[in-house]
């Protein structure tokens, strides 16, 4: 196959497709023959490129415009660039070389004026300085001083100027002859002073030793502290000749000489000679803190003296006590007649406003070790008012009761700790301080378990009476607050490490329990009026009822004595957070004991079942009232959530009712009836279920067969079951004796352990405290509050129970139990 023109000038077409070519040679299977042929013409096409590019290439780089000629051409232009650059360096150094040249004369005169310039300010100075040293010789000798002071301080400053030039000879002698005239002058005011205090002509040589002062400020602070300290050691000098040399003057009984004898020396100075020394020396302060350091170290030595008596006899608290007021006294007047002086211009370097000094504890810190003997007769004090207050009534004989009142010993104890940690505060803020809180903290715990516990167990069975519980709820409530504030106040006064150490929650807790238990006293008082209304209840035939009525008389009498109690304590109950504590215990123990009053009726058949589900309907209904008998609720309708508790408790019987009004017959349906409602895989309680509904002992077993068929089944839910139901769990415990843990589940255990003590035996107040305590520790259990169990377990550790179990059990109502921001009684006040 022969190749046309137009396919050979197609290989240099810009868009050339070999593939398209391809296609067009070889567009047949015959045509597959003259692939060589096809082969052959490619290469020499090929080949006739290669030698055009071969030639073009020699072309260019040989040609008279050629890449190499265009690069030979730059380097040498590139080496006579650089050959004009060294060239302009080399001109540069030669010129900077002429220009040095020219100006070395000028640089060297420079040099030499400067020079003669030093030189001559030099001995101008050296002149001046050996002018003013022969002078100040001369005036020295003379005692001219005052004109001393300046010339002095022209001379110190003359000489620093020559103090890089004490090589020199010369210099070296003037400054060693300035350093001796400087110790001249220094003891010769020292002298000076000395002569005029040993003869007494102070007054008569008061200018000189004046201008004595100013060339003594001239020579520095050294100067000036050794003039001030000889001043000081000889005022003083009396004063540790008298006091610590005779055991009589210096013993604690004549600490008042002491600063009675400092007062007349500070007169002394400030009228003969304060005058003397300049003001921003402070003397007067130098002088004042000076006694009271060595008095502080004269009351340590005598203290330490005191402990160590052959006789083994302690210190006397109150001459203690006295000494340290006295003291205390004495170092506040120094602190406000200092801080009061006038400051010096703010224009001197001596205006310094920050005085060094501060005279609070500066003698005092002597007695702090022994203040262990003032708390341990806080202590004994403490000791002495609880036993006392056991005794004392309620209510003075001229006062009426008041709703608001608290009992007296109350304010009485706490104006005392009041007074005692102010006092306290302000002689120590270390340990002493700490030691006293714990003082505090332990008879806080035995007023709330002696004082304010014993009197609600007063009154022999019938208790005591609303008015004496109330009291003891304010009280409780009053130091529930102000131990906290107490905690407070004793937290800004002690010192910042031992913050953490401080802590009277417990105390606190101690109080709410005591609270807690005016409450359930209360929750009592209801319970004697009850007792007719449940026996009632219980002599009524309930296994022979025929009818449903609207509902049984037991209700009205049990409502007429709820209300009227109600009506009766509520509106002395000021805070309406304990209103409403005593409303909800108060609904807990009605339920609990009604459901333990079932118990004690049986055998009940199904119409009576129906009536008590209908009565427990009435008594709900009228028990959400409670609350409008409280004067704060202003409001007609009840609170939303006292009505949910209110039908939280007294719906937890209607499983029982409901069981109960199931017939026997078919037995199958009872079954059911139980699984439904009780919904527990206990036999004993199943059993107990036949019993209260009468079911003879020969048609149990059936029952009982049939209740162990059922609770397996799938119908009766299998593993849903319980192993045993808490409210028959309670009854069990109730009928067998244990009245005081009648506790459904979601009760108040201390409502509870009060609620149905009540069934079986009269209400005791004797008894109270222990109820208290016993039902403390059983929810404080259930709450998993941690508290003590065993022998080991304390009163003040279940009351802290009790208050720790008000707090949760409120929870609900918004606001904390005793909580101090809700209507305050009149006497608690916050702590200043």
């Amino acid at each position: 196959m022969n190749i046309t023109v137009a396919d050979s000038l197609s290989l240099d077409s810009v868009d050339y497709d070999p593939i398209q070519h391809l296609n067009l040679l070889f567009s047949h299977p015959s045509t597959v023959s003259s692939v060589a042929s096809v082969s052959t013409t490619i290469q020499k096409h090929k080949d006739e490129l290669s030698k055009s590019i071969t030639s073009l290439e020699t072309a260019q780089a040989y040609g008279p415009d050629s890449s190499l000629e265009r690069m030979q051409s730059a380097q040498a232009e590139l080496a006579s660039l650089f050959q004009r650059i060294e060239s302009v360096r080399s001109r540069a150094l030669q010129t900077e070389r002429d220009i040095t040249t020219m100006t070395a004369d000028i640089k060297r005169l420079d040099g030499t004026k400067r020079n003669l310039t030093l030189s001559m300010t030099a001995l101008k100075r050296l002149q001046m300085l050996t002018t003013a040293y022969e002078q100040l010789r001369g005036l020295a000798r003379t005692r001219q001083y005052r004109e001393c002071a300046g010339l002095l301080q022209a001379v110190l400053q003359l000489m620093r100027h020559f103090n890089s030039y004490r090589s020199i000879e010369q210099i070296a002698v003037l400054s060693r002859n300035v350093s001796e005239l400087q110790r001249e002058l220094l003891e010769q005011v020292c002298e000076d002073f000395e002569i005029a205090f040993a003869k007494g002509e102070v007054g008569a040589r008061r200018a000189v030793l004046v201008e004595a002062c100013l060339v003594m400020d001239a020579l520095g602070d050294h100067a000036k502290t050794r003039l001030v300290t000889w001043y000081v050691n000889t005022e003083l000098r009396e004063y540790r000749q008298v006091f610590r040399g005779n055991d009589e003057a210096g013993s604690l009984d004549n600490i008042g000489r002491r600063y009675a004898w400092f007062k007349r020396t500070l007169k002394t100075h400030e009228e003969e000679h304060a005058v003397i020394f300049p003001p921003h020396w402070r003397v007067n302060e130098t002088l004042a803190m000076s006694f009271c350091d060595g008095t502080r170290e004269d009351f340590r030595g005598i203290l330490e003296k005191s402990m160590r008596r052959p006789d083994g006899a302690k210190l006397d608290v109150n001459l203690l006590l006295s000494c340290l007021q006295e003291t205390m006294d004495f170092e506040q007047g120094l602190e406000r007649r200092f801080a009061s002086e006038p400051r010096a211009s703010i224009d001197t370097l001596s205006s310094a406003d920050d005085r060094v000094q501060n005279f609070n504890g500066s003698i005092s810190a002597a007695f702090e070790p022994y203040l262990s003997l003032w708390v341990e007769s806080q202590d004994k004090a403490l000791a002495s008012m609880i036993p006392k207050y056991k005794q004392q009534p309620l209510i003075p004989a001229d006062e009426e009761f008041s709703p608001q009142a608290v009992i007296p010993s109350a304010i009485e104890l706490f104006h005392f700790y009041k007074v005692t940690l102010s006092q306290c505060a302000k002689l120590s803020t270390g340990e002493r301080l700490l030691d006293l809180t714990k003082t505090l903290a332990k008879y806080l715990d035995e007023y709330a378990q002696q004082v304010l516990l014993g009197f609600l167990q007063r009154g022999g069975p019938q208790g005591p009476p609303i008015e004496d519980i109330i009291l003891v709820l304010n009280t409780a409530d009053f130091w529930h607050t102000n131990t906290d504030q107490l905690e407070e106040f004793i937290k800004k006064r002690i010192d910042p490490d031992m913050t953490s150490r401080v802590d009277l929650s417990d105390q606190s807790d101690a109080f709410m329990g005591a609270a807690g238990a005016s409450v359930m006293a209360l929750v009592a008082k209801v319970e004697l009026e009850c007792e007719s209304a449940w026996r009632e209840m219980r002599n009524t035939n309930w296994s022979r009822m025929e009818s449903v009525s609207d509902h049984s008389s037991y209700v009205s009498e049990l409502l007429k004595h709820v209300n009227g109690k109600a009506e009766e304590i509520l509106p002395l109950v000021v805070k309406q957070q304990y209103a409403r504590t005593f409303c909800d215990n108060l609904v807990d123990h009605l339920a609990n004991a009604y459901i333990t009053n079932v118990v004690q009726c049986k055998p009940v058949c199904e119409t009576g079942a129906e009536q008590m589900l209908l009565d427990k309907y009435v008594l709900t209904k009228s028990l959400e009232n409670l609350m409008s008998f409280h004067a704060a609720s202003s409001s007609t309708q009840p609170p939303a959530s006292f009505v949910k508790h209110v039908n939280t408790s007294m719906t937890r019987m209607d499983p029982l009712l409901k069981t109960l009004q199931v017939r026997p017959s078919p037995p199958e349906g009872l079954v059911q009836a139980y699984l439904i409602h009780i919904g527990d895989r206990s036999d004993t309680n199943f059993r107990k279920i036949l019993e209260l509904k009468g079911v003879r002992r020969a048609d149990q077993s059936h029952l009982l067969e049939l209740f162990a068929i059922h609770r397996e089944g799938p119908a009766a839910g299998g593993g849903k079951l319980v192993q045993s139901s808490p409210l028959l769990t309670s009854l069990l415990n109730s009928a067998s004796g244990g009245l005081g843990s009648t506790t459904a589940a979601g009760s108040s255990g201390l409502a509870a352990g009060l609620a149905t003590s009540g069934l079986q035996t009269r209400f005791d107040a004797a008894s109270l405290g222990e109820r208290l305590l016993t039902a403390a520790r059983d929810s404080a259990e259930r709450a998993g509050v941690g508290a003590a169990t065993g022998e080991g377990v304390t009163m003040n550790e279940n009351l802290r129970n009790i208050g720790n179990f008000f707090r949760r059990d409120i929870g609900g109502l918004g606001a904390r139990f005793g909580r101090r921001d809700i209507t305050p009684t009149n006497n608690s006040r916050p702590v200043e």
